[in-house]
Formats: structure tokens, C-alpha cells, sequence
């Protein structure tokens, strides 16, 4: 727990038979809900998640939740603590469990992060401008666009979160802020369906009588739940997304390394590329391999698919790159249907210049197991070197993505979603999305990690919003 060097004492107290018993039926109450709509009973949700993450992360919030409940004649831990033993604490650690005490947990949107200083949260559920939160530990974790759930407390001159902090997905959080909101104008009814679904049956006729202060209290425990929920399917039943090209094949990463003939010089390679029109230079070493007929770019792929593809600026279908190194030309596809019409291509045009290849692939799940899927292939340059090849390979795909259809965009592009006040909604979600995602992609040393999507913004005249 992050503050538990703090709270120590208080959590000790908390353990003493007067307060032992309101804690566990606190803790219950954030497990109950879960149990109920997973199938699971408690200590399987806590194997499940594994007690080092249950202790971080549940424990915490239901341990926060407790300090601020009032239970047989209005009584308190913090209270009774503070009363008994709060001469054995400094000035500032009865500031900050008083804080606690009559803390709310809420949802927010981080931005601004300076690992180790701050970052800033902006509140989903009750609006407002973003606030600066001076906090060195939870800082270093987070990256831009998260959306944690946590309490926001004020110490002395700054603002701080509790040792209670989970981290959610985006379509969790959407529609939690989706049903937070409409809970405020539900009729009685419907306010019963949702708590229902929220907490389970046992929990319905506490929650339907709840006034909008009053739910406000209890966004701990209904953040739990939807956190924990999400969390267990995640863990149960992983997603792995179905990918594949405009032609529908599956998504492979593949590379034809053709070994150059001795004798070979560059100029050979270049002229017998530029002689083929499905070759587009992009710079003096590299190529786009282009389809020579036209592609309906708003095709779908099958069914339950995830379509992967790139687009030249002339609007052409890529197949596929073609690099000159020092000494090799590679090949790259997305697919091994391509890579073979590719490598039959790309050798009747080189012919004796060429040895004959060597492929090497990478499925999406060897992907998701492995970090090195950006690294360039050959090991011998610097991280300055690997940062400056990826990230311009990394601008080259943004640039064509903002004139390419984007399903989250309703099928429009980046720049034709901007003229609207709809449109730009959606564009700063999917931006924030990719950054996030992005960000999460390693650590702050991998390449992928730290591009930098202000550029992105400002192309799209949205800079003003990025915070």
C-alpha cells in the first residue's frame, strides 16, 4: 500500500477488535458485488488476481472506504484514532487522515505526467478543470490519458491522492462515466435496474434510495466492483484480437532478407526498382511496394476482424517496404500470402543481383510476448539510432492515418472529423487512446514508449485540448 508507512498506526487501531469487524464487513461489501457477477467466491477473486495486486490495489480502496464510514452511533476509526492516539503523530499525518476521513473517490483523467513530481486529473464524474497532484510514487507509474480511480486530498498547500489507486481500461471507464450520468435524472425504477447490475441483488435497495451526494459517498465501492469485474474477465477470459490486411489475410510480420551478389553495387538496385511501377521510392534506401490495382480502402475485413493496413499519400494500397541495407535488401509485409507474391516479384526484378532469401515471421501472439517486435533488425547502432529509425517510421504512418478512413471516426478521417464539434470530441478520445497506448507499450527506454503525438495534435488543430 503506498501510504501505509503513514497510515501505519491508523491500520493497527484498525485491527483492534472495536474496529476489526466494521473493516471486514467494508471489505466485503467491495468484494460481495463481484463475487455475485463473476461466480466467484472471495478467495478465488483473490488467487485469481494474485494477493500481491489484491493487497495494492483492492485492499487499499476498501481500506479508505472504511475511513470514512460512520457506523453504531455515528462512530469513526479516524475520529476515534485521532482522539486516542493522535499525539503519537505529526502535525502533517493527522492533516492527511483527516483529509482521508472525509475524502470521495472518483474517477479521473491523468495528463501532464512529470515522473517522480506530478501530473495533473481532471474529474469525469464532476467536472471541472484538471488539478495538479504533487505524488513522486504513483507519478512514476502512470502515463499520459490514464484513467484511475482514486482519492484527491489536500495536504497543507498541495493536492494529493491516497494509497488506494486503480488503474482502468477506457471501455470501462466510458461506461462507468456513462452510467454515473444517467444515473442523476433515473426514476426509482430504473435506478433499481442499474444498481442491479452494479452490485447485485443484495445491494439493490441501499443503492435506489441513494441521493446524488450520497452516491457520490459510495463511489468507492462501485468503483471497486466495476474495476474488479473488468479486471477477473480480463484475467479468465483474455482478448486477443483477430488481425488481418484489406485482403483479409492474417497478420504475420515477415522479412525476405536477399543477400546482394558480389559485385553489386546500390545503383543496381536502385535502377531496377525505379524501372517498376509498383515500386515508390520514399527515400534514396527505402520503397513502398504498392498494389497495382485499386483497393476499396472501405472495405471490412471478415467478420470479428481487426483491420491492420497502410496507405500511400496517393491514396495506393502498401503491400508491402523494400529497404537497402549495407548489404541486403529486405522485404517487409504484414502477411506470409504476401510475403511469397512479393518475394516472386522482387526476385525476378533483381535477379542475379540478389542470393537467394531467407525469411524470417512473427505471429501477433509471438508479438505480444516478446518487446524486440520495433527493434531494427541488426543490433549494432545506438538507442539514439533505434529511437530516430522508429519514430520515423512512426511519422510516416501518422501522416498517412490522418487521410484514411478510422472506424472509431464513424469511417471519416482525422482531418474531416475535425470540422465538427462532434467530430473533434471523437478525434481527442481516439488520440488520447493511441498515446496511452502507445505509452504503455514498454518502458520509458523503449523507442515505441516515448513518441511524442504532440505533433499529431497541433496537425489537427487540437492542441489547445491536450491536457
Amino acid at each position: 500500500m503506498a501510504k501505509k508507512h503513514i497510515l501505519d498506526g491508523l491500520i493497527k487501531w484498525s485491527g483492534r477488535d472495536d474496529w476489526a469487524e466494521c473493516f471486514e464487513e467494508t471489505l466485503e461489501d467491495h468484494l460481495q458485488p463481484a463475487c455475485e457477477q463473476t461466480g466467484l467466491e472471495i478467495d478465488e477473486i483473490v488467487e485469481t488476481l494474485g494477493e500481491d495486486l489484491f493487497m495494492s490495489t483492492v485492499w487499499p480502496c476498501a481500506f479508505e472506504d472504511f475511513l470514512t464510514r460512520e457506523f453504531d452511533d455515528g462512530a469513526n476509526p479516524v475520529d476515534d484514532y485521532l482522539k486516542r492516539r493522535g499525539w503519537k503523530e505529526t502535525a502533517s499525518v493527522r492533516t492527511y487522515m483527516a483529509a482521508l476521513r472525509n475524502s470521495t473517490m472518483s474517477l479521473y483523467e491523468v495528463s501532464d505526467v512529470v515522473p517522480g513530481t506530478s501530473f495533473r486529473a481532471r474529474d469525469l464524474l464532476r467536472g471541472g478543470e484538471p488539478i495538479l497532484i504533487s505524488e513522486r510514487s504513483a507519478s512514476r507509474s502512470l502515463e499520459p490519458w490514464d484513467r484511475i480511480a482514486a482519492r484527491v486530498v489536500r495536504v497543507g498547500n498541495q493536492m494529493q491522492v491516497g494509497g488506494g489507486l486503480l488503474v482502468f481500461e477506457p471501455g470501462t471507464t466510458d461506461k462507468f462515466v456513462e452510467d454515473w450520468h444517467s444515473n442523476e435524472s433515473l426514476d426509482r425504477d430504473e435506478r433499481r435496474k442499474l444498481a442491479e447490475d452494479a452490485l447485485g441483488e443484495d445491494f439493490v435497495e441501499a443503492a435506489t434510495e441513494l441521493s446524488p451526494a450520497d452516491l457520490a459517498h459510495a463511489s468507492s465501492m462501485l468503483l471497486t466492483v466495476a474495476w474488479l469485474v473488468d479486471r477477473l474477465s480480463r484475467i479468465r477470459e483474455p482478448e486477443l484480437h483477430d488481425l488481418r490486411n484489406a485482403e483479409g489475410d492474417e497478420i504475420v510480420l515477415c522479412e525476405a532478407i536477399y543477400p546482394l551478389a558480389t559485385g553489386t553495387t546500390d545503383a543496381d538496385i536502385r535502377a531496377a526498382l525505379e524501372r517498376r511501377a509498383e515500386f515508390d521510392a520514399t527515400s534514396t534506401a527505402n520503397w513502398n511496394w504498392v498494389a497495382a490495382e485499386k483497393v476499396d480502402r472501405e472495405a471490412q475485413s471478415p467478420e470479428q476482424s481487426l483491420r491492420f493496413e497502410t496507405w500511400s499519400d496517393a491514396g495506393e494500397l502498401v503491400l508491402g517496404g523494400v529497404t537497402l541495407e549495407a548489404d541486403a535488401v529486405v522485404l517487409s509485409t504484414n502477411s506470409r500470402q504476401r510475403a511469397d507474391r512479393g518475394m516472386a516479384l522482387l526476385s525476378g526484378i533483381l535477379g542475379p543481383h540478389v542470393g537467394q532469401p531467407s525469411i524470417e515471421t512473427e505471429t501477433v501472439e509471438e508479438m505480444i510476448q516478446s518487446r524486440d517486435k520495433l527493434e531494427p533488425r541488426k543490433m549494432d547502432i545506438t538507442d539514439e539510432e533505434k529511437r530516430a529509425i522508429i519514430h520515423g517510421q512512426m511519422d510516416r504512418h501518422y501522416r498517412v492515418v490522418l487521410d484514411e478512413p478510422v472506424p472509431a471516426l464513424g469511417g471519416l478521417t482525422p482531418r474531416d472529423a475535425v470540422k465538427t464539434d462532434e467530430g473533434r470530441r471523437q478525434v481527442v478520445d481516439w488520440l488520447k487512446l493511441m498515446e496511452n497506448s502507445t505509452a504503455r507499450a514498454g518502458d520509458s527506454n523503449d523507442p515505441m514508449a516515448s513518441y511524442d503525438f504532440g505533433w499529431l495534435w497541433t496537425e489537427l488543430g487540437l492542441a489547445a485540448l491536450r491536457r
